[in-house]
């Protein structure tokens, strides 16, 4: 049983597709309970989140922050975290219980898993973005956050959850979880390309490698938002 959690930020435009997606294995009682934890948004997405029936909370300190607060809230054994403009491909919940049900039943010991990014775009570029995040994923075991991350609490809480950080909160908890504790599923979570269309697919990889770098280095937050723009 699946505890959805949701940050969002001035999410009106794909919140509602990203919810309606999760409607499926709601029916099928996987998912138990959505959980969205809001920056302080001045859109719709307060009204959204309550018409769709998720428990809605408002947390700052940025996504690390919400992240976290809506972990703690969270009442049932497996965590789902997963982007507000990021949408699960139709049929994610089988997959997702087919690895919750090997991790419980000890035929795989505990693991998280992401699922294989894909971009709401056409074209050549998109498509070679995601084949270059699946191999960065294949040999790094280093999915972000919009691939969706599902998780059994209880590995959550023995890693120490989330950093609360507003940048690069996904890349702190999958190194907390260790590459040998990261699954990749076939599923893919379809994620909005706006921010490429917006930047560039040159550009927008650059930055976030770049980001990536400074992470690693141990530069500080600001630092990393200002490259992030």
């Amino acid at each position: 049983m699946i505890s959805v959690v949701i940050p969002t930020l001035n999410a009106q435009s794909g919140l509602a597709p990203t919810l309606a997606a999760l409607v499926p294995a709601a029916l099928d009682g996987l998912v138990k309970e959505v959980i969205v934890v809001d920056g302080g948004s001045g859109d719709a997405t307060p009204r959204i989140a309550n018409e769709a029936g998720a428990e809605f909370y408002t947390q700052g300190g940025g996504r690390g922050c919400q992240l976290i607060a809506g972990a703690q809230r969270a009442r049932f054994p497996w965590l789902l975290f997963l982007h507000a403009d990021t949408i699960l491909e139709p049929g994610w919940e089988r997959e997702a219980a087919a690895f919750m049900e090997a991790v419980d039943g000890g035929g795989r010991p505990a693991a998280a898993a992401a699922f294989r990014l894909a971009l709401d775009d056409s074209g050549f570029r998109p498509r070679l973005l995601e084949r270059l995040v699946a191999l960065r994923c294949a040999l790094l075991r280093l999915p972000y956050g919009d691939q969706a991350l599902l998780v059994p609490k209880t590995l959550y809480a023995k890693v120490g959850g989330y950093p609360p950080y507003p940048l690069m909160e996904d890349v702190g908890l999958v190194l907390r979880l260790g590459r040998r504790r990261i699954a990749l599923m076939r599923t893919r979570a379809v994620t909005s390309a706006a921010r490429y269309r917006r930047d560039g697919y040159l550009l927008r990889p650059l930055r976030n490698l770049a980001c990536l770098a400074l992470f690693f280095l141990g530069a500080p937050q600001r630092l990393i938002g200002r490259v992030y723009g």
